[in-house]
């Protein structure tokens, strides 16, 4: 009986490792990490970060096109409803802040994301997709759009 639990003990013992990084795999912070997209023509990385009261940050921190042709100046997030961030660089926007995971469905949501090129902020949910890429649908009373994200290895 001894042996049969020491042997027991070893097994659990050794199968701990790879059930805490496959627990991991399958948990909120699954979405932890840096993506690259393009949208409406703007390519742009975003890192996503956990906040310590254990919600999701999106932000935004790497443009292609950096600068603003027209006014040859760093692109500004000049149509953010905060008058207040208006002067923030566009490669510094918060996208969405507060996401939150949901387990039972495995989709993260209960968020607003924010879309600095209309200035609009929409209800988010966000899930993997069978590709590895992540989906990004935004809604304002029932219409929505989605964005993909790419994970950078």
């Amino acid at each position: 009986m001894k042996r049969f639990l020491a042997a027991l003990a070893a097994i659990i013992i050794a199968a701990l490792p790879s059930s805490a990084q496959s627990s991991k795999n399958n948990s909120g912070d699954s979405i932890l990490g840096k993506y690259e997209s393009i949208q409406g023509g703007e390519g742009y990385r975003v890192n996503v970060t956990k906040k310590a009261d254990g919600t999701y940050k999106a932000q935004i921190y790497w443009l292609k096109q950096p600068i603003d042709p027209k006014t040859g100046e760093k692109k500004l997030d000049t149509k953010n409803p905060d008058k207040s961030l208006r002067n923030k660089p566009s490669d510094q926007v918060v996208l969405i802040d507060g996401l939150k995971y949901n387990a039972e469905k495995k989709v993260w949501n209960d968020a607003k994301i924010y879309d600095p090129q209309r200035g609009i902020r929409a209800n988010v949910t966000c899930k993997f997709l069978e590709d590895g890429r992540l989906s990004i649908k935004g809604t304002i009373m029932g219409i929505g759009e989605t964005a993909y994200w790419t994970p950078i290895n």
